[in-house]
């Protein structure tokens, strides 16, 4: 995958997982958050830093799918090595496009 596509996956889901931070975090405390029973123990900047992470993360990978769903069966298919420098046998030695 290129860097251009990347990009077009990292950087909304940057913008949304900074949203979702903001709408999160005005109605939850991270101090009041708990995890199995336990008060957690990160301080406040902490819980922010790694709910961004999550969040961020998370939108990534809606992003992705939403990229590899929008691909179209000759990207799918296509293969990575030159037509030269294919291997003896392979199916998509000779080109059908």
């Amino acid at each position: 995958m290129n860097m251009q596509k990347m990009m077009w996956i990292a950087w909304p889901a940057f913008l949304v997982a900074g949203v979702l931070e903001m709408l999160v975090f005005a109605m939850v405390d991270p101090q009041d958050l708990h995890w199995f029973g336990q008060p957690v123990t990160l301080s406040r900047q902490g819980v922010y830093t790694l709910a961004f992470f999550v969040f961020w993360v998370m939108t990534m990978l809606s992003s992705g799918l939403t990229a590899l769903l929008a691909m179209s069966p000759f990207e799918v298919n296509q293969c990575p090595l030159p037509a030269t420098e294919r291997p003896e046998g392979c199916p998509k030695q000779e080109g059908c496009c």
